[in-house]
Order: structure tokens, then sequence, then C-alpha cells
């Protein structure tokens, strides 16, 4: 092992890895996780999941861009592309707030799913231009935010 002022090294068999103390100071990261969202969003991970699957396939290759729009009960996912095809899921979930509509990466709300081990997930948002907080409804484990991007 081998350590510098700002790097370091280890070698361990045929494995080499190197690594960079990065200048600069660490973002505020209390700042982007929402403390409480006034909408709260409570569905099957699962058919979240593949719900958002099938319409990722119709979704914008450079930028996966997927519309969620939210209603009583409800939430339809929206996703088209430049040749004009388009993909509309609706499941059913357990919101009672306000119509909105919302903007998302695909791949990022399907990782964060992904990474969740229960049967239920909850998302918890405020509008459409702030983040989107989810978690595992059933354990209190990690917490996983995604921004929302512009359709």
């Amino acid at each position: 092992m081998a350590i510098g002022s700002n790097h370091m090294r280890a070698e361990v068999g045929d494995i080499l890895f190197t690594t960079k103390l990065i200048d600069g100071r660490f973002p505020d990261y209390k700042r982007v996780i929402p403390e409480s969202g006034e909408h709260s969003i409570e569905a099957d991970r699962e058919e979240l999941r593949q719900a958002l699957y099938r319409a990722a396939i119709l979704s914008n290759e450079k930028y996966r861009g997927i519309r969620m729009e939210l209603g009583d009960g409800r939430l339809k996912i929206q996703a088209h592309n430049p040749e004009q095809e388009e993909a509309e899921e609706e499941i059913e979930v357990s919101y009672g707030g306000d119509s909105m509509e919302i903007g998302f990466n695909v791949n990022y709300l399907m990782d964060s799913l992904g990474a969740l081990d229960g049967a239920g997930a909850s998302l918890q948002v405020n509008d459409p231009s702030s983040s989107c907080l989810i978690w595992d409804a059933d354990t209190e484990g990690c917490r996983y935010v995604v921004m929302p991007m512009r359709l």
C-alpha cells in the first residue's frame, strides 16, 4: 500500500486499486433529501417496477424520460420517443392528493425500486419540480432520492 498527499494505491495480487482525494467541499446532502412530502404514494413495488419497465421500452433512448400522472387512487405512466411511439401504463396506488404530473428518468426509478426488499414501495413528492423520496414500505432501510426532469 502506498499513501501520498492526495493519492492512495493498494496492490493485492493482480489487482491494483488507485484512488485520488477530490479537492472541494462535499455537497450538503441534507438539502437534497426532503424531510416530509405533501403527497404520499403507496404502491406494490413489483407491480410499479414492471409498469415502469414496460413503459421504458418506448421511452427516448437518450433521456429515458417518462411522465407520471397521479390521480385519485391511480398512477398513469406515459412514455414516447422521437419515432412517435407511445406507451401508457396505469396501476392502482394509494394516493388521495390533487392531480399532478411529474417527469423522471425511468432508469433511476427502476434502480431505486429494484434495491428495495419488501413488497411495498412508498414514494413522497411535494410538487413536479422537487425531488421524490422512495423507501421500502415494510422496513426502515435505505431511502432513495430521485430528482425530477422536465419533459
